[in-house]
């Protein structure tokens, strides 16, 4: 074993009290993107505390959007309608920035073409409805069509914002894909310009037996699906930012080690290892670089290799644990990382050559940071009273970069960690413990304001990674 004991966690790293001999045990909790650190902010908890502007607390107005169910042209689409409906209207309303019209509040007469529409119905109460989105769904020359169309309510004159038509063929799955394409045309016209997410995907750790493997899911938790079956320990997995390569971390016969595989050809791809426990993955916004926690010269360090593992640099070199690398998105220039180098595990960033390096965290511990899209905040799971008898838990926190200002987005739900940004910074999903238990942990979603809460998957699911785009 060469300077961390043979599958230990990322969390074991830090606290290196744990017996070897329970390693292949606790490895439940392993690779925890691990330690980040408690931030006890300069003044009062509710200075810490003021507000500061996320992509869902803009102050701007929601958009009043009605989403009429489709009318069927073909009596076998049908079945593809019911689906179509279902997925627009929950991906809308999903999306964060719109005042939804309930289904019961829309007229009945559904309008399948710009011909069939009566705005006054629409705009009037009880919708009141600002904007429409209507259109027809039918199987025609054996593809499922659907064309859809979006209405100013209040434009009289030139209502239509855009109409578009989708096809595939004919199976409930592509029902579901063309409504999440609908959706994240009318999410980026209406949006401010921001891609919508509906087709974006979240990769995941799945307890199956005694192994844990990679897994992938919809944005929305439907599909779920296996990715690796190595029948080992599988941790920490992250997709490259083309949405073609996963690395994460396995336990084998030589302990940790990252391991790449190609979601092109469906199987593991060369990653070079040159010894040590090797944890936490992260890949850099160009896609040519991959950051990690690799103690192959003794001490756990963060490193940058190529996506093949070779031409691997050290960039922190410092005695105590450096883990858990991420990446500003924005600009690929900076790292964010947890360090014990002082103890308790902190938060910090540095440039991505190891200069510059800036604490930003005090006190308690901390997990898991995620940089936002926009490289203004870091997510990160806290608890800011750790210690024995303290109150409170581990939870889920936004730090503005600037300011080191922060907001608690989770309360009293059980432990949360690994927080994870949707490409569109508007949404993070995490894991969650409602009873503290690793066995339970689920995988939730929320706006990333911390409203908006619901469960993506059942028990035995962790580590949640958003993919790019």
């Amino acid at each position: 074993m060469n300077g961390t004991a043979k599958g230990m966690t990322e969390r074991d790293i830090v606290k290196r009290s744990e017996r070897v001999a329970k390693a292949k045990r606790v490895v439940m909790r392993m690779c925890l993107p691990l330690l980040s650190l408690m931030v006890v902010v300069a003044g009062t908890a509710a200075r810490a505390q003021d507000t500061f502007h996320l992509e869902t607390s803009s102050g701007a107005q929601s958009i009043r959007l009605a989403a009429a169910n489709f009318k069927s042209n073909t009596p076998d689409a049908l079945p593809f309608k019911n689906t179509f409906d279902a997925t627009l209207f929950a991906d809308l309303s999903a999306a964060g920035i719109f005042d939804m019209v309930s289904k019961s509040l829309i007229p009945q007469a559904a309008p399948g073409t710009p011909g069939e529409m009566n705005l006054a119905q629409w705009s009037s109460a009880p919708a009141s409805a600002a904007m429409v989105a209507f259109g027809n769904i039918g199987v025609q020359n054996g593809n499922l069509v659907a064309n859809g169309f979006l209405d100013d309510a209040k434009n009289t004159q030139y209502p239509q914002v855009f109409a578009k038509q989708y096809m595939g063929p004919p199976n409930d799955d592509v029902a579901r894909q063309l409504a999440h394409k609908f959706a994240d045309d009318i999410i980026f016209r209406l949006g401010g310009g921001v891609p919508g997410i509906a087709e974006s995907k979240i990769y995941y750790v799945k307890r199956v037996g005694g192994a844990k493997e990679i897994w992938g899911m919809d944005y929305d938790g439907a599909n779920q699906h296996a990715i690796t079956h190595l029948g080992q320990i599988s941790i920490s997995p992250r997709v490259s930012p083309d949405n073609s390569l996963i690395a994460f971390s396995s336990l084998g016969n030589n302990g940790f080690q990252i391991k790449m595989f190609s979601l092109l050809l469906g199987r593991l791809i060369h990653f070079s290892n040159v010894g040590g426990t090797n944890l936490s993955p992260a890949w850099a916004p160009n896609g040519q670089e991959l950051a990690f926690s690799s103690s192959r010269t003794g001490d756990p360090e963060i490193w940058v290799s190529d996506p093949q593992g070779e031409m691997a640099r050290r960039i922190t070199s410092y005695k105590g644990p450096d883990v858990s690398p991420t990446w500003n998105p924005k600009t690929g220039s900076q790292i964010g990382w947890i360090s014990g180098r002082t103890g308790l595990p902190q938060l910090y960033i540095m440039d991505s050559d190891g200069s510059g390096v800036t604490r930003m965290t005090d006190g308690g511990y901390a997990t898991s940071p995620s940089w936002s899209p926009n490289g203004q905040f870091i997510a990160f799971a806290w608890n800011r009273k750790y210690g024995p008898g303290a109150p409170g838990g581990q939870d889920i926190y936004v730090m503005e970069i600037a300011s080191k200002r922060w907001i608690q987005l989770t309360h009293d739900i059980g432990r949360c960690d690994f927080p994870s940004w949707s490409p569109d910074g508007r949404h993070i999903v995490f894991a969650n413990a409602p009873d503290g238990m690793d066995s339970h942990n689920r995988i939730m979603t929320m706006l990333a304001d911390g409203t908006g809460k619901r469960a993506l998957t059942g028990p035995g699911t962790d580590m949640p990674n958003w993919s790019w785009k």
